[in-house]
C-alpha cells in the first residue's frame, strides 16, 4: 500500500494547518520550514496557489498524486460540482470514516487499522483503506479487536456529535454512514475550485 512516509511536522508547516494531527511544532515555528521561512514572500502566482491546494488536499487525506488524479476523474464524470463531489469521495474512504469516528487518533493510524484487518463493513472484514463507502453501511471494529489499548485510547472522551454524517453505537464499537456529508458540514479548510482550475489546464 501506498503512502506518504516523508518529514510531517515540515508539511505541516509549509501549509501553515497540522494536517497530519495536533503538532507542537506548529505552535513555536508558525512561519513555512527552510531558510527563508521567517522572511517576507513574494506573492505566489496563480499556478503556485492552485498547486498548493491540491498538495494540502493530498497529504491531508493521505493520498498519493495517481489515486488522488483518479478520485478526480471520477468526480468529473459524476453530477453535481465536481471540487464538491472530489471532497465527498475523499471522505468517503473507509480510513478517513474510521478516523472521523474516532476509532483512531489520526488518518494515517486509521489507514493502518484498516490494512492489519481490525475494521469490519456490514459485518465482513475490509482490509482496504481507499475502499468507498456508501450510506446505510455500517462501519466497525472486529469482535476480537475491541479491547485494543490504541482504539480504546482513541475512543476516550471522544465528541461523536462532531460529524451529523455519522451514527455511533458505543455499545457495538460500530459507526453508521448516515449520508454523504454536504460541502459545509466538512471541516477541512481546502479551496477546491483550486484544484479543479489546476486540473483544467
Amino acid at each position: 500500500m501506498a503512502r506518504y512516509i516523508g518529514p510531517k511536522s515540515k508539511i505541516a508547516r509549509k501549509f501553515g494547518e497540522p494536517i497530519f494531527g495536533a503538532d507542537k511544532v506548529l505552535s513555536k515555528k508558525s512561519y513555512p520550514p527552510g531558510q527563508h521561512g521567517n522572511s517576507r514572500r513574494r506573492k505566489q502566482s496563480e499556478y503556485a496557489l492552485q498547486l498548493r491546494e491540491k498538495q494540502m488536499a493530498k497529504y491531508t487525506y493521505g493520498v498519493l498524486e495517481r489515486q488522488f488524479r483518479n478520485l478526480f476523474e471520477k468526480a468529473q464524470r459524476s453530477s453535481g460540482i465536481t471540487g464538491e463531489v472530489l471532497l465527498q469521495l475523499l471522505e468517503s474512504r473507509l480510513d478517513n470514516v474510521v478516523f472521523r469516528l474516532g476509532i483512531a487518533p489520526t488518518r494515517a493510524a486509521a489507514r493502518q487499522l484498516v490494512s492489519h484487518r481490525h475494521i469490519v463493513v456490514d459485518g465482513e472484514v475490509v482490509n482496504i483503506p481507499s475502499y468507498t463507502l456508501k450510506p446505510g453501511q455500517i462501519i466497525g471494529v472486529r469482535e476480537r479487536d475491541k479491547s485494543m489499548e490504541v482504539i480504546a485510547d482513541s475512543l476516550a472522551g471522544y465528541n461523536h456529535s462532531k460529524y451529523p454524517w455519522l451514527e455511533w453505537d458505543g455499545r457495538t464499537y460500530s459507526g453508521k454512514l448516515l449520508n454523504v456529508p454536504t460541502r459545509e458540514e466538512i471541516p477541512e479548510p481546502i479551496k477546491e475550485q483550486l484544484i479543479v482550475e489546476l486540473y483544467s489546464k
